[in-house]
């Protein structure tokens, strides 16, 4: 059963149409997908750094493997960064659709305007992503 909370409905529409114009939100839609392509313009770097490191001792040195093997475990840890980041894209594009862009996902409160003009993907307002840094 579907239950309606007219609180929320009301701060959905007082921010759409409030401190963020239609123009605005089609300005928040290209920054998003602005920076979907270019974290997906850097897969292939890091896609191929991240390889398997080949462990053959005739081909390379032992202080060579171990550098090659910390340069893969840091492109694994950026190719895991890069995912993480292309879902909070999407994730973003998904509210834009739903028109709970620019709602705090933890509160249900308006996300400053200047903290979206920062990164548009950002799920929290500053305070609940403050709790959060804390560990509440």
């Amino acid at each position: 059963m579907y239950r309606l909370d007219l609180g929320r409905e009301v701060r959905r529409w007082r921010w759409f149409f409030g401190s963020v114009r239609l123009a605005r939100m089609h300005d928040y839609r290209e920054q998003l997908r602005q920076m979907r392509e270019a974290v997906l313009a850097n897969a292939a770097t890091t896609d191929a750094q991240a390889a398997v490191v080949e462990l053959d001792q005739s081909k390379v040195g032992r202080l060579s493997r171990m550098d090659a093997m910390q340069a893969q475990a840091m492109a694994q840890t950026a190719v895991n960064r890069r995912k993480q980041q292309l879902q909070r894209i999407e994730m973003a594009l998904q509210r834009l659709e739903d028109n709970t862009f620019g709602l705090c996902q933890v509160c249900d409160e308006c996300i400053n305007p200047r903290r979206l003009e920062l990164d548009p993907a950002v799920p929290t307002c500053i305070r609940c992503a403050e709790r959060s840094e804390q560990g509440w």
